[in-house]
């Protein structure tokens, strides 16, 4: 069980559970969820450039601010997955730049463009929580925009572990070695 003063040390390197209220896992999960359907419906109220450096950190921030202090902040220490932190916004800014181009020369369909950058930001993993969850988001923006529908991911709570969850990161997995198709077919299972 989880104090008032929690401190997910472990988790995020910093002490930043903003409601006082919190005392379980179950309800921090919750509280995350309803900020997080918050984002998604300003992030689909209209068009957005998604391919824009501060609109993906101000998509972070919009999703878990009513829950953590470092919403939208760049993770300061380095990690077993991502980048170092010293290289988080140039990796940010070269992944922003490379679909840019991806975009210009109509490169990939809007499945495969948008599965590629959400791959790629998660790579990077910039956040100290909440990559995977920010990256689904920005998949779906993406390939929304380019004229796709939102994917179903799995349609499970990928948070849980499980056979899905499963799934997601052997398709991340395949995705790291340069093979984007168990990505795609999760996205679209």
């Amino acid at each position: 069980m989880f104090g008032v003063t929690w401190n997910l040390t472990t988790m995020t390197g910093i002490v930043s559970v903003i409601p006082t209220h919190i005392t379980l896992r179950s309800e921090l999960n919750e509280l995350e969820q309803l900020n997080i359907a918050k984002a998604d419906r300003w992030a689909f109220s209209r068009r957005r450039n998604v391919l824009d450096d501060s609109f993906l950190r101000g998509l972070h921030r919009r999703m878990y601010d009513e829950v953590w202090k470092w919403a939208g902040i760049y993770r300061k220490a380095s990690r077993n997955i991502g980048v170092e932190a010293h290289l988080i916004e140039t990796g940010l800014h070269q992944a922003v730049a490379d679909a840019r181009y991806w975009v210009e020369k109509q490169t990939f369909g809007p499945d495969e463009l948008a599965l590629r950058f959400a791959h790629r930001i998660v790579q990077i993993h910039p956040f100290p929580n909440g990559n995977g969850r920010w990256s689904r988001l920005v998949g779906d923006l993406l390939v929304v925009q380019h004229g796709g529908q939102r994917f179903t991911w799995g349609r499970m709570n990928l948070q849980s572990s499980g056979d899905t969850r499963k799934a997601y990161i052997a398709a991340l997995r395949a995705a790291d070695e340069h093979d984007i198709n168990p990505l795609i077919s999760f996205a679209r299972s």
